[in-house]
Protein backbone atom coordinates (compact mmCIF):
# COMPACT_ATOMS: atom_id res chain seq x y z
CA UNK A 1 0.00 0.00 0.00
CA UNK A 2 0.98 3.60 -0.47
CA UNK A 3 1.88 5.72 1.98
CA UNK A 4 0.37 9.32 2.83
CA UNK A 5 3.27 11.15 1.00
CA UNK A 6 3.50 8.63 -2.36
CA UNK A 7 -0.41 9.70 -2.53
CA UNK A 8 0.00 13.46 -2.16
CA UNK A 9 3.07 13.25 -4.46
CA UNK A 10 0.48 11.73 -7.34
CA UNK A 11 -2.37 14.27 -6.30
CA UNK A 12 -0.14 17.41 -6.64
CA UNK A 13 1.19 15.82 -10.77
CA UNK A 14 -2.61 14.70 -11.37
CA UNK A 15 -3.97 18.62 -10.48
CA UNK A 16 -0.51 19.79 -12.39
CA UNK A 17 -1.94 17.92 -15.58
CA UNK A 18 -5.47 18.36 -15.08
CA UNK A 19 -4.99 22.66 -15.13
CA UNK A 20 -2.45 22.28 -18.37
CA UNK A 21 -4.95 20.25 -19.57
CA UNK A 22 -7.66 22.96 -19.08
CA UNK A 23 -6.06 25.32 -20.16
CA UNK A 24 -5.39 23.91 -23.49
CA UNK A 25 -9.10 23.50 -23.73
CA UNK A 26 -9.77 26.91 -22.87
CA UNK A 27 -7.12 28.16 -25.67
CA UNK A 28 -7.92 25.53 -28.31
CA UNK A 29 -11.83 26.17 -27.50
CA UNK A 30 -11.29 30.09 -27.96
CA UNK A 31 -9.26 28.66 -31.34
CA UNK A 32 -11.94 27.50 -32.63
CA UNK A 33 -14.40 30.04 -32.21
CA UNK A 34 -11.67 32.76 -34.07
CA UNK A 35 -11.58 30.46 -36.52
CA UNK A 36 -15.38 29.69 -36.97
CA UNK A 37 -15.63 33.93 -37.06
CA UNK A 38 -13.45 34.08 -39.70
CA UNK A 39 -14.87 31.77 -42.00
CA UNK A 40 -18.41 33.29 -41.50
CA UNK A 41 -16.62 36.51 -42.43
CA UNK A 42 -14.92 34.72 -45.77
CA UNK A 43 -18.30 33.57 -46.60
CA UNK A 44 -20.30 36.77 -46.43
CA UNK A 45 -17.49 38.53 -48.48
CA UNK A 46 -17.33 35.88 -50.72
CA UNK A 47 -20.97 36.07 -51.57
CA UNK A 48 -20.88 39.74 -52.26
CA UNK A 49 -18.76 39.34 -55.06
CA UNK A 50 -20.38 36.63 -56.27
CA UNK A 51 -23.42 38.84 -56.35
CA UNK A 52 -21.78 42.20 -57.00
CA UNK A 53 -21.48 41.60 -60.83
CA UNK A 54 -20.76 38.74 -63.09
CA UNK A 55 -17.57 39.19 -65.02
CA UNK A 56 -18.55 40.81 -68.89
CA UNK A 57 -18.12 38.33 -71.62
CA UNK A 58 -15.72 39.12 -74.21
CA UNK A 59 -16.55 39.53 -78.08
CA UNK A 60 -15.40 36.72 -80.10
CA UNK A 61 -12.62 38.42 -82.14
CA UNK A 62 -14.01 38.86 -85.70
CA UNK A 63 -12.21 37.16 -88.34
CA UNK A 64 -10.31 38.41 -91.24
CA UNK A 65 -11.85 37.64 -94.71
CA UNK A 66 -9.27 36.14 -96.98
CA UNK A 67 -7.69 38.57 -99.93
CA UNK A 68 -9.04 37.22 -103.42
CA UNK A 69 -5.50 36.80 -104.88
CA UNK A 70 -4.54 39.21 -108.05
CA UNK A 71 -3.99 36.40 -111.13
CA UNK A 72 -0.61 36.62 -112.69
CA UNK A 73 -0.36 38.11 -115.84
CA UNK A 74 2.13 36.16 -118.15
CA UNK A 75 3.83 37.23 -121.15
CA UNK A 76 2.62 35.57 -124.15
CA UNK A 77 5.29 33.69 -126.34
CA UNK A 78 6.25 34.91 -129.69
CA UNK A 79 5.23 32.01 -131.70
CA UNK A 80 7.48 29.95 -133.68
CA UNK A 81 7.77 30.46 -137.05
CA UNK A 82 7.92 27.34 -139.26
Amino acid sequence: MATVKQIQFRLKGAKKTLTRATKEVTATKARVKKLESQLTKAKAAEGKAKKKKPAAKKKPVAKKKPVAKKKVARKKKAAKKK
